[in-house]
């Protein structure tokens, strides 16, 4: 017992200063982000756009943009869409909610999070509130996706999504509290106070995926709005925890069974994590990615029609078996979540067109006959790989006894094959027409030399 308390000690004793080294490294890149991350970044921004100007459209966000200016209106910052403005926090509120409204956002695979929704809005609202350049609003990008994904990854993203947290939520107060710190010019030592603050503000639970709700909708914009404050109370001097990541009570040992602090600052500098970004082709969780390219892969080959199918076997992960074996038809939530409706949807409709999965379109019968045919199967090949590499392999057999069968190993959009500048600029034009101003790609490639401004006095009400 002595000798695992002295190691438990010991252990303590490492891991209590990462936090502090995360924050010294972050609050030292101004001016020090290579032009590649920079751009990497101006993308980023493009395809959140798109995502908040689709996702602003849907009730659920039109419900968090009239609480964002019932509670906070009268501020200096855009809501994307509207005419109206909002405070730096209910701004990042209603944006994140409206980024991750219908599955388009993007994602770090193996971190298990979403860092555009929380990050690019609350960049986005601080950056207008201070009058920031361009490149300090992407270089503030930079900073969040790293910290967001880091925490993520710090917490054992898989055993930390099985508990039931929603890693968006949990993680994205980080990657939102650095974004800010950045814009507010925090030291290392205040970075490091918003970071702890940050860990008293993570929230989130997986409980939308078992029995509904609109929950999930706001948790993006939720982890933006509490990251802005615990950076505007820092830069006021108010203190965090002193390793609020990876402490005794920190982040990265509460919300987990498998913590991994040391991933905290492992490769800092050597590793970034807005080079890991996947861009979402299809409207619906990412981990179901895999399985949906193979089927429309599979249908558009060998030219099979839905009657011609007896059977569809999909191998997955046990996080896919666990949490995204459900019915899609019960609603879109569902729907973008539902590993059967997803294959289902990829033969009978366009996967990539988020009218696929409108209230009227999931309430097709043929849609719901045909999810009834998969069949989820734990593939440990797959679990092997996961999230950093997302995979599945589905085998459709036919009526007339063929079996058909496609792997995708690291799916379009992902850092494995990603999508080329132009395909992210046709998405957001895709999402964002009649809603916004078509020059925002332009503008946004721009920003190096501009203020934001000149891209913000596009966001607004047309």
């Amino acid at each position: 017992m002595a000798d695992a308390f002295s190691a438990s000690e010991t252990l303590e004793a490492i891991d209590r200063s990462l936090s502090a080294e995360l924050a010294e490294f972050l609050s030292n890149l101004e001016g020090r982000i290579a032009p590649e991350r920079i751009a990497t970044a101006g993308n980023c921004v493009i395809d959140t756009l798109g995502a908040i100007a689709y996702g602003s459209s849907q009730p659920w966000s039109m419900a968090a943009a009239r609480h964002a200016l019932a509670t906070g209106g009268g501020g200096a910052c855009t809501v994307v869409g509207l005419a109206d403005r909002a405070s730096p926090a209910m701004a990042a509120f209603a944006n994140g909610a409206a980024a991750h409204a219908f599955e388009l956002d993007d994602v770090h695979e193996e971190a298990v999070n979403h860092p555009g929704a929380v990050v690019v809005p609350a960049a986005l609202a601080v950056a207008e509130e201070l009058d920031a350049s361009g490149l300090t609003f992407l270089e503030a990008v930079v900073v969040g996706y790293e910290a967001m994904a880091r925490a993520g990854l710090a917490v054992g993203p898989v055993s930390h999504m099985l508990a039931g947290f929603h890693p968006t939520s949990m993680s994205g107060v980080f990657g939102a509290a650095a974004a800010a710190g950045h814009l507010r010019r925090l030291d290392a030592a205040g970075l490091n106070h918003a970071l702890g603050l940050a860990t008293s503000l993570a929230s989130g639970t997986m409980e939308f995926a078992s029995s509904g709700g609109m929950a999930k909708r706001i948790h993006a914009g939720r982890a933006a709005e509490g990251g802005i404050m615990a950076a505007a109370l820092a830069a006021q001097g108010f203190e965090g925890a002193g390793d609020g990541l990876a402490g005794r009570y920190g982040f990265c040992r509460v919300f987990t069974d498998d913590p991994q602090p040391q991933l905290l600052t492992e490769g800092l500098g050597e590793r970034w994590m807005i080079d890991e970004i996947t861009v979402k082709p299809y409207p619906s969780c990412s981990d179901l990615h895999p399985m949906v390219q193979a089927t429309a892969e599979l249908v558009a080959q060998h030219g099979i029609r839905p009657a011609e199918i007896e059977r569809l076997v999909v191998h997955t992960t046990t996080k896919v078996v666990e949490l995204n074996d459900m019915d899609g038809t019960a609603s879109v939530m569902a729907a973008q979540y539902s590993a059967p409706f997803n294959v289902a949807a990829a033969v009978l409709a366009d996967p990539s067109d988020p009218a696929s999965f409108s209230p009227e379109r999931i309430a097709d019968p043929a849609l719901a006959a045909l999810q009834a045919r998969v069949t989820l199967v734990l593939d440990p090949a797959f679990d092997a790989t996961y999230a950093w590499k997302q995979g599945a392999r589905v085998e459709i057999t036919t009526t007339d006894g063929r079996v058909l069968e496609r792997t995708v190993h690291g799916q379009r959009g992902s850092m494995h094959d990603p999508l080329s500048d132009a395909e992210i600029e046709r998405k957001f034009h895709t999402l964002a027409e009649s809603r916004l101003d078509p020059r925002v790609p332009e503008v946004v490639r721009s920003l190096p030399d501009r203020p934001v401004r000149a891209l913000t006095r596009l966001l607004r009400s047309r």
